[in-house]
């Protein structure tokens, strides 16, 4: 199902952890990871680690990611070109490969968000001082590994039914803006 808000509006939103895990989990398997949590040290020293003998914070924030309201915004919330309010749904037939015909019922209602609606997107990078490196190769890293599964993730899906074509999202990783704040 399509993940709303629970306010009055039930405007669709990504979740800030559903687009971490999705982002480590693509890393690793670039990586090679042979399971879960198994990575190389760079994503867990990123994205952090708990597990029974090692544990280690995230130097990544990721915010809740809300649609942005635009004319599209306007046309999806009033429902006129939607069949839901900021969602459509999609009829797909179910077919049996091996029999080639209509299996249980042979239709199902996929619900799902439009192509073509914006959301916006934040992410902190946590950064410190007196380690063994400076804050701001720190800062580099970190960035640097985020960028990577930022463009694995263009060339992947969020959320269910990928296959079928569902969930791609487009991130223009090449015109992040990157604002250094020193505390």
């Amino acid at each position: 199902p399509v993940v709303r808000r629970k306010d009055k509006n039930r405007e669709p939103y990504i979740p800030g952890s559903s687009l971490k895990g999705k982002i480590r989990c693509l890393l690793e398997q670039i990586e090679g990871a042979e399971a879960v949590g198994k990575a190389k040290n760079e994503i867990n020293e990123v994205f952090g680690i708990a597990d029974k003998n090692n544990t280690k914070a995230s130097k990544l924030i990721f915010r809740d990611s809300y649609m942005i309201q635009d004319e599209n915004y306007k046309l999806l919330e009033l429902g006129e070109y939607t069949d839901m309010r900021f969602t459509e749904m999609k009829i797909e037939n179910v077919i049996d490969r091996v029999t080639g015909k209509a299996k249980d019922g042979g239709i199902r209602n996929i619900e799902r968000i439009p192509a073509g609606v914006s959301f916006n997107f934040e992410v902190i990078i946590n950064c410190f001082e007196g380690g063994e490196i400076s804050a701001e190769t720190d800062f580099e890293i970190s960035f640097n590994l985020l960028k990577r599964g930022l463009k694995a993730l263009n060339n992947d899906y969020l959320g269910g039914s990928g296959s079928r074509g569902y969930g791609h999202v487009f991130i223009d990783v090449d015109n992040m803006k990157e604002e250094i704040i020193q505390l």
